[in-house]
Formats: structure tokens, C-alpha cells, sequence
């Protein structure tokens, strides 16, 4: 038998609950979305991650902003593990402002509870744009 996985939250779009898998995508993505300093109560929570988006990714960007992806999730999510992140994409895709990434890791839905065994690899796909940025669950072909 499985054990519990303790990952229960409120889904910040539809109000419901939001279990598993689907809690550590939303919150990977308020994550990304925040940035250092911006929530007043709480204010080292957050990552770099936005203050990268918009710009013009070049070469000499690619390097801290997939510094960025990881340590925030390093330090504020330890239930995903990233072990690749890809750039995906065309150069003209990025200068116009389109991000594409895929994170690749493993997925520890009991490490809040100090138990850091994988439960298997899991891809994310990264969206951003000036705008922000989205989380999605790459799904398997």
C-alpha cells in the first residue's frame, strides 16, 4: 500500500481542491509568478524567475534563467526535483518574446514530511511571456 501523499490545497482558479500531482504544478507556478519582495508578509518567497521574463533571451540569458527555475524550486518546492531543463523552440520565437521550456524531474509528494523518495519522472512544460508565466503537465505520446 501507498503511502499518504499530503499535498492538499485550495485550486487558486475554480476554488475547489486541488490534491497530488496537480497542488505542486500550481504551486511551481506561483512561484515563477512571484517575485522576491512582492508578497508583504512573506517576503523571500518567490523566485527571479520573473524578473527575467519579457527580456530579450539570448545566449548570455539562458544560463540565469534556468539558475532561476532551479533554486526557486529548490528552495520553496522540495516535492519536485529538477534534474534537465530544455529551451524549446526557435530563436525568432525568442526574440519575439515566446518562452518555451520543458523541466524534467522527479516527483516526492511526501517531502514536506521530510521523505525525499521519487515516486517517478515527471515534465513540466513552461510558458512565458511578458505576461508571466504558465505550468503545464506535459502529457506522455
Amino acid at each position: 500500500m501507498p503511502a499518504i501523499d499530503p499535498s492538499v490545497g485550495l485550486d487558486r482558479y475554480g476554488g475547489g481542491q486541488v490534491t497530488g500531482w496537480m497542488h505542486v504544478l500550481q504551486s511551481i507556478e506561483v512561484i515563477f509568478s512571484t517575485s522576491f519582495g512582492e508578497r508583504v508578509m512573506r517576503e523571500w518567497f518567490g523566485s527571479f524567475v520573473p524578473n527575467l521574463l519579457g527580456r530579450n533571451i539570448t545566449a548570455r540569458e539562458v544560463t540565469p534563467f534556468f539558475a532561476a527555475i532551479a533554486s526557486g524550486l529548490e528552495q520553496w518546492e522540495p516535492r519536485y526535483r529538477v534534474t534537465r531543463v530544455n529551451l524549446i523552440g526557435s530563436g525568432e520565437q525568442l526574440r519575439s518574446g515566446q518562452l518555451h521550456m520543458e523541466m524534467q524531474g522527479q516527483y516526492r509528494p511526501r517531502a514536506l514530511l521530510g521523505d525525499f523518495s521519487p515516486e517517478g519522472a515527471r515534465s513540466v512544460s513552461l510558458l512565458g511571456s511578458a505576461r508571466g508565466l504558465s505550468v503545464f503537465q506535459r502529457l506522455a505520446s
